[in-house]
């Protein structure tokens, strides 16, 4: 019976994986497809690759596309984490409704906070890069706050506060005490709010000017003319990057964890 059940969760697996998967798989084989066509394969071919990095409007787009989400998701960072802290030292009541608040932004729907954020930038600043960058701060400040929270929670107060009777300064404290113990959730914020500036097309579309152009919405303007098979190649190598960077994070992760087990088994 136990293994009839461990087939099937197998099984079951198996089929979330490639319903996830499936359409990855495709989308990699299609980057060295020798032919525009979707469903002709022609032959193994590099040429998208090589002409992935001869065409300029991607290059500008991907240049854009990464500069606005490393900025957007670092002044996220600044913000976010002192934000936890000052909702963490709140009340209870004042803690559930600033949490409350926090987490509007990543319930409400995206055209909603697109339009609503373009109606307040062109009464105040001119639609363009900064308008984006605003935007993208502004959705990205709460993934970091729901990020660093737990860690703050899991935190000893405590040696915080014996740090400060011992004579040590609140800036030398918190680098010294609070910052290495929120650094896991500091660094997940981060990536989380990352992955979500260089994932956000509704946002962008609505808040960019002229002449700003992302991943996201070049794509979208390619959908009528068809898409171009160099953006097969450029996807297949987002991927790989995130996954790579993946297998690092959690190698590091791991590597870190080790010393810790043995010294527990060691006491």
């Amino acid at each position: 019976m136990k293994r009839l059940k461990d087939f099937a969760s197998g099984i079951y697996i198996g089929l979330i994986g490639l319903f996830l998967y499936a359409p990855i798989l495709v989308l990699i084989i299609l980057s060295f497809n020798n032919s525009r066509s979707r469903v002709k394969w022609r032959g193994f071919t590099f040429d998208w690759y090589v002409k992935l990095f001869a065409n300029k409007q991607i290059k500008e787009a991907l240049i854009t596309t990464v500069i606005l989400a490393l900025a957007s998701a670092a002044i996220a960072v600044l913000i976010g984490v002192p934000g936890a802290l000052g909702i963490h030292a709140m009340s209870k009541r004042r803690y559930k409704v600033m949490m409350a608040f926090t987490n509007i932004p990543m319930l409400n729907a995206d055209i909603v906070t697109g339009i609503a954020l373009m109606l307040w930038f062109v009464h105040f600043i001119p639609l363009g890069f900064g308008s984006v960058l605003l935007a993208h701060i502004t959705f990205n400040i709460p993934y970091v706050i729901l990020s660093v929270m737990p860690r703050i929670q899991q935190m000893n107060i405590s040696v915080y506060e014996a740090t400060r009777d011992l004579g040590a300064g609140p800036v030398y404290g918190f680098f010294k005490v609070l910052l290495p113990e929120m650094m896991p959730g500091i660094i997940s914020g981060f990536f989380m709010a990352f992955t979500m500036s260089m994932d956000d097309f509704v946002i962008t579309y609505f808040t960019k000017g002229a002449g700003v152009n992302t991943l996201s919405t070049m794509i979208y303007g390619q959908i009528r003319k068809g898409i171009k098979p160099e953006m097969y190649a450029l996807s297949t190598l987002i991927f790989l990057a995130v996954s790579a960077i993946l297998l690092i994070s959690n190698g590091i992760s791991a590597a870190r964890k080790a010393p810790k087990q043995n010294d527990e088994e060691r006491i």
